[in-house]
């Protein structure tokens, strides 16, 4: 089956497949649209169990950040691309040299940064190739005000948790979080920079990831009650927040969920844009993805345009939950 006929191609610009031998790198990256400005997303690293697993990623991804720039009101486009492996056993330097090598080959076409396996660390090493690239460490503005940049996952979270806050004023009626059962799929960067903020509002948190280590740590910090992965979903709760991979609402999954409102950071949450039907037809109120984690996009870029610094950025994170 060829690109153009994938079931997750949406008139894509352009798809790169990226090999380079001495450093072990395979890699994707999809150019959904530049109608708007270069496509921008971030770069993530994960263990696909095929090719056809991580084209299927990357194409739905590439799309979704076409739609999250254009409702942030972002003037980039959508893109995206995936590294094949995984980020705790196969990094190099010299794969990011050569990602970084990649990308500087397609002139502005795409602009990267760090998403779910990667870290700045690992952007500071993509810099070192390209300047197409955002994510790096924050420096210090000519005014002496800090500028956007850095780690998104924060900003990520933060966006995030003012939707959580908009939906819950919305289907339940309250005016704050105290007391609020929230179920946390997923705790990576986002996920946990999220309960951090969930806790300090006064949320009743449940949490599950695959690395027992990460759940741990949330229940120390946060007091927060581990769940087994397979039913972190399904919990009595009143908000499902989904921040782990995507297309876990799906037909076998949304008739078992308990919760109120699902509100997360996953992209592609939806295995199937009908799958939102579903939902609706359940009565639970589902904050689009795309929407709900633009925080993260909108900190790389003001860091990337040079236009706004890390203040204003989180003055801008709070239209997230009036949108």
């Amino acid at each position: 089956m060829s690109v153009f006929e994938h079931g997750a191609f949406d008139q894509h610009e352009a798809v790169h497949f990226v090999r380079d031998q001495a450093s072990g790198l395979t890699a994707i990256i999809a150019v959904h649209s530049t109608v708007l400005g270069p496509a921008m997303g971030g770069c993530r690293m994960w263990d696909y169990r095929s090719e056809d697993a991580a084209l299927n990623d990357v194409l739905r991804l590439s799309r979704g950040m076409s739609y999250k720039n254009a409702l942030a009101d972002l003037p980039i486009g959508g893109g995206k691309a995936v590294i094949l492996g995984d980020a705790r056993r196969d990094k190099n330097p010299q794969m990011f040299q050569a990602l970084g090598r990649a990308i500087e080959s397609l002139n502005g076409q795409y602009v990267t940064a760090e998403d779910v396996g990667i870290n700045e660390a690992d952007m500071s090493i993509v810099a070192s190739q390209t300047r197409y690239v955002s994510g790096l460490p924050k420096a210090q503005g000519e005014n002496g005000l800090q500028c956007a940049g850095g780690d998104p996952s924060p900003k990520t979270a933060l966006g995030i948790f003012y939707g959580i806050q908009a939906s819950v004023r919305v289907a339940l009626g309250r005016d704050d979080l105290d007391g609020v059962s929230i179920a946390v799929q997923g705790l990576g960067n986002v996920g946990m920079h999220l309960c951090r903020y969930l806790h300090a509002a006064g949320a009743k948190l449940r949490v599950a990831d695959i690395h027992a280590d990460a759940v741990s740590r949330a229940g120390a910090e946060f007091g927060a009650q581990a769940v087994a992965v397979d039913a972190i979903l399904f919990e009595a709760v009143d908000v499902l927040a989904p921040c782990a991979l995507g297309g876990i609402l799906n037909h076998a999954s949304i008739p078992k969920i308990q919760a109120r409102v699902v509100a997360g950071g996953a992209n592609n949450q939806l295995a199937l844009d009908s799958d939102g039907r579903l939902l609706a037809d359940r009565n639970i109120l589902y904050a689009p993805d795309y929407v709900i984690n633009a925080g993260g996009i909108i900190n790389c870029a003001a860091e990337y345009l040079n236009s706004m610094s890390d203040a204003q950025v989180d003055e801008k994170l709070l239209a997230i939950g009036e949108r």
